[in-house]
């Protein structure tokens, strides 16, 4: 018998899940709120998916291009995001967003700088202007180290290889969490008034992913089961540029900073092919001919952009077309060539961790040769849906920030504006989770609860005999990779949800090794049970929206429709356990934010 009493317990105002930048930037502001706060981190401190994000954070500060402001960087976000952004956080978001990055590079971040010694700014794909701060290509590790050295130093207490299992709830108000210690296979329960949860994305649904093992979606598996709501989980994007070449690191992403500098994308007949995938809403923006695009490239202010730093939704599928047309490059993607074009001194500077990253894994010199780049799934604008001003989701206590929170980017998001967003939603969620804090009494968990949570997660330790987690996995990656891909159509996306239902059966009855110390295979299940309601949850979105928007594309429905911009798909769990999806009516706009996102760059400019 379970004796709860002799199960470590640790005691926290808040319990911040995951120790990305979102993470991070959240325990701060609790721990400067006066919150006893504790972080757990899945993996080791300073290991995350933020890291990834190599080309910079977006902020108007105008450090480059005077021109740009709040209100353009929004503009952008809306027209990137296909207009299914929530409005008030996009408005957040772009005016909060300088601010953030000052007070990062107040914590000690070292950016590139301006000849006048100004943060720089460097193009992005969907961005008007320069406008993502950097760090060369490793702007992302620079927040990680700045961040986790700043939290170190207020003494934040940090639980590392510590997994969390379930949200325990007391007359619907968070009251802690179940853990356990990847390590020891000890169990641990975290006592909380608030949690927040900053658990990334859902990556490792599929094959292939610039993601690394965390990414299971924990954070929406865990809420989805508390009670709260999913939203928008049919977005998922396939970053355009990853590694294509060899095997072993296809994925890898390659940053979008390589084609802000100066890179174009070419097929196997030499052509600079996204001059033919430019959309009409991107039109009148957007460089038609070479020699325009050349001259925007040589800093001509009246050029406008290149067809490479279109938005990624726009690029990923061109790179699909061509390869499928028998125009992809030797091993299945594209040529990405910056050599032909930049001095190798300057993509050493500019570019360290794409040269060494070519260089070491796959024995290409980027300074001489273009990269072999296509599609990989790099990140999830759907998630735990959230209150636009405090990241509270509809259960009490239970907060969200950062990728696992839906709601910035709507339908496709911009590259750079995942740091800027890190810092601004972490800034919020742990603001308002310690006013929650204040205002609430803490309440205790239900020892029922708690001995629940422990044996369904050992049962998998007890078992004769049942399924291999690792194989479970992969036949889930093959229905994902397959049924709910970059393109999907109907017929697809139903046999796919009849698979992951099949799956179920197969997850009911995974067997991992009886041994609870270290154990990766009994890991790898209890991920599995947080990934199959993200996958289940992406199809049964995207069967539900019958159109083609952003980073998600029917082939039996090519074209935006009308009135599916009036709605964002709403998932949560029925009484009967059961999944359920309804289209959530959208918030109209302000007036004042309404014209803005439809107003012309001219209007902007002097705003």
């Amino acid at each position: 018998m379970l004796n709860v009493k002799e199960i470590q317990t640790i005691e926290h105002d808040v319990v911040v899940v995951g120790a990305g930048g979102a993470g991070i930037r959240a325990a701060i502001e609790c721990a400067q709120q006066g919150m006893d706060v504790g972080m757990i981190s899945k993996s080791l401190l300073g290991k995350a998916h933020t890291v990834m994000a190599e080309g910079g954070m977006a902020a108007a500060l105008g450090n480059v291009d005077p021109r740009d402001n709040w209100k353009i960087h929004f503009r952008d976000t809306m027209r990137g995001g296909k207009f299914l952004n929530q409005w008030r956080m996009a408005e957040l978001h772009a005016k909060q967003a300088p601010d953030r990055v000052n007070e990062l590079e107040d914590m000690g971040a070292v950016f590139d700088r301006t000849k006048d010694g100004l943060i720089n700014q460097r193009n992005f794909g969907g961005h008007r202007y320069p406008r993502l701060a950097h760090v060369g290509d490793r702007t992302g590790l620079e927040m990680i180290r700045t961040l986790q050295d700043f939290c170190i130093h207020q003494g934040i207490a940090t639980h590392m290889e510590c997994i969390a299992l379930d949200i325990l709830k007391t007359d619907n108000a968070v009251s802690g969490l179940v853990a356990y210690w990847r390590e020891t296979g000890r169990f641990i329960i975290f006592k909380a008034k608030a949690i927040i949860l900053a658990t990334g994305g859902a990556g490792r649904a599929w094959s292939v992913t610039s993601n690394s093992w965390e990414y299971s979606g924990d954070g929406s598996g865990m809420a989805y089961r508390a009670g709260a709501e999913l939203m928008d989980l049919e977005f998922t994007q396939f970053h355009p540029t990853g590694m294509v070449w060899p095997p072993s690191v296809k994925g890898i992403l390659v940053t979008e900073g390589v084609r802000g500098e100066g890179g174009v994308l070419l097929n196997n007949k030499n052509e600079r092919f996204m001059f033919n995938y430019i959309p009409k809403k991107f039109a009148k923006e957007t460089a038609d001919t070479i020699e325009e695009s050349e001259r925007w490239f040589g800093g001509d202010n009246d050029a406008r952009r290149p067809p490479e730093l279109l938005t990624r939704d726009v690029v990923a599928k061109a790179i699909i077309n061509e390869v499928k047309a028998g125009r992809g490059s030797e091993h299945g993607g594209v040529y990405l060539d910056i050599a032909s074009r930049k001095p190798a001194e300057y993509i050493k500077k500019k570019l360290p961790s794409m040269y060494h990253q070519f260089k070491e894994l796959a024995e290409v010199d980027i300074t001489t040769d273009p990269m072999e780049v296509g599609p990989t799934l790099h990140y999830c604008m759907g998630g735990i849906k959230v209150d636009h001003d405090t990241q509270q989701t509809n259960v009490s206590g239970l907060f969200a920030c950062g990728e696992c929170a839906a709601g910035l980017h709507g339908a496709n998001r911009l590259g750079g504006n995942s740091l800027s967003d890190l810092l601004v939603f972490g800034k919020l969620s742990g603001e308002n989770a310690s006013k929650y804090c204040e205002d609430n009494p803490k309440v205790s968990p239900n020892d029922d609860d708690i001995i629940k949570i422990i044996r369904k997660n050992t049962d998998i330790l007890n078992k004769e005999e049942g399924s291999n987690p690792y194989f479970v996995h992969q036949e889930i990656q093959a229905i994902m990779d397959n049924h709910i891909g970059i393109v999907r159509e109907e017929k697809e996306l139903e046999e796919g949800i009849q698979k992951l239902e099949e799956m179920k059966i197969q997850l009911a009855n995974m067997k991992a090794h009886p041994a609870s110390q270290y154990n990766p295979g009994w890991n790898l299940a209890i991920d599995l049970n947080n990934m199959i309601i993200t996958c289940e949850g992406v199809a049964r979105a995207a069967l539900l929206r019958n159109e083609s928007r952003g980073g998600h594309t029917r082939l039996d429905y090519p074209e935006e429709r009308d009135e599916c911009a009036t709605f964002n798909t709403i998932i949560k769990k029925s009484d009967d356990g059961s999944m359920s999806i309804e289209k959530g009516s959208r918030k109209s706009p302000t007036d004042e934010l309404s014209k803005i996102a439809h107003s012309e760059l001219e209007e902007l400019e002097n705003a």
